[in-house]
């Protein structure tokens, strides 16, 4: 009964909390508006500690809203094309989003599958931005699931299956798949349901960056973790309760600012690091570095929520059964055969560095396709990059993109 009550009373603990640290942030706020506008009612900047010490007390919040992606521009071939962003299809846990672009010329169509772990998926703002360069991009926007009406329903790992399904319906035959991280593995099981019905919205390519196919390979810290406790262990310790100030007041979640914690806690040096950086810099006037940081944060601290569905399945398929892998997936009665695939072309992409997808996790995929041909099946190992790597930043832009790019393009 004690555990129980934890449970239900985790997420009310860390709201009154944030209420608490609410009010510091306004007065910090306050006072940096009261120093830095001038009697013309410009805003200017100023340097020293004290102001460093407000703007550090300003931005201490996480925060549950998506941001913007913000990509108004790209280069696409010898011009520069409008981006537009378009809700394609609207549901209860996601919509599937599109960045439309204003050029004549037909491109391949790709759905980059985010993960869904606690962060919003502007996280890949810049596997996005490099993808748009040669593709029409959609993307899966999930829904932080406090803000989703208990009357909604249930959100699980076949539901999110079945999401990327309509998705690909919505846009249409012919579509890639680009699946980043923890979707790795419902991309590979949306594809294989697919195959196996004739779907004719079966994508052409998919391509696997970094995922748990099969986390028993080389299990990494995260992968030990999801294991080494019973999911009764995990639904009495880490499941809350959202509460009813939020639309998904009453909802069971696990809630976005612990898997934060988790998450930091695995490079606490590194983030204590960061934000040591990110004072000094303040302190000194060093606005274009500060800027750096914390445009990196404002991301990282942006948080959504998983129902307690999803979060308890995907513990016990994905990590600790291992289910695809193993060839028990079950999707809506029927069992998952990776060994239907025999015209979607294949490519796995890992990280050398990887600290939480280990190598040969996302390359247990080939063999589970069985019946792809070689010249479908293609791996590819950024030997210099750790997980972030793999889908953003210049080692991701200059070498892994490319070889993404060229894959796609091989099916059109």
């Amino acid at each position: 009964m004690k555990k129980l009550a934890g449970r239900l009373m985790l997420y009310q603990v860390y709201q009154l909390q944030d209420d608490f640290a609410a009010a510091w942030r306004l007065w910090a706020r306050s006072m940096l508006c009261l120093f830095r506008t001038d009697q013309t009612g410009t805003k200017r900047y100023f340097a020293g500690e004290y102001f460093a010490a407000l703007e550090m007390i300003s931005r201490f919040q996480l925060t549950h809203t998506r941001p913007h992606f913000a990509i108004a521009k790209v280069l696409s071939g010898n011009s520069e094309a409008e981006v537009t962003e378009q809700v394609a299809l609207d549901l209860p846990f996601g919509q599937l989003l599109r960045f439309a672009k204003d050029i004549e010329t037909p491109q391949p169509k790709v759905l980059v599958i985010a993960p869904l772990s606690g962060h919003f998926p502007t996280l890949l703002r810049g596997t996005v931005a490099t993808l748009l360069r040669d593709h029409d991009v959609y993307i899966t926007d999930w829904t932080n699931a406090r803000d989703v009406p208990v009357s909604a329903g249930k959100f699980g790992v076949e539901d999110y299956v079945e999401y990327i399904i309509r998705f690909l319906e919505a846009i249409g035959p012919g579509a890639h798949i680009l699946a980043v991280c923890q979707p790795c593995v419902q991309g590979l099981v949306a594809t294989s349901v697919m195959s196996q019905q004739n779907h004719p919205c079966t994508p052409r390519s998919m391509t696997l960056m970094a995922g748990p196919i099969d986390p028993r390979e080389s299990p990494t810290e995260v992968n030990e973790f999801a294991v080494s406790k019973s999911l009764g262990w995990f639904e009495t310790s880490v499941i809350s309760t959202v509460p009813y100030r939020h639309a998904g007041g009453g909802r069971r979640v696990y809630p976005g600012f612990l898997q934060l914690i988790a998450f930091m806690a695995m490079n606490m040096d590194r983030h204590r690091s960061a934000h040591k950086k990110l004072y000094d810099h303040l302190a000194k006037g060093e606005v274009k570095e500060a800027e750096k940081i914390k445009t990196f944060y404002d991301e990282y601290f942006a948080i959504l929520d998983l129902t307690e569905e999803f979060y308890i399945e995907t513990i016990d398929r994905i990590f600790q059964k291992a289910e695809l892998a193993t060839g028990d997936f079950m999707y809506r009665g029927m069992k998952v055969d990776p060994g239907a695939i025999r015209r979607t072309a294949l490519l796995t992409v890992e990280g050398g560095r990887d600290d939480i997808c280990a190598l040969g996790q996302t390359a247990a995929a080939h063999e589970l396709c069985s019946s792809l041909r070689p010249h479908l099946k293609r791996h590819h190992l950024q030997a210099n990059v750790g997980h972030y790597g793999v889908f953003n930043g210049r080692r991701w832009e200059n070498e892994i993109y490319p070889v993404v790019r060229n894959h796609i393009l091989a099916m059109e």
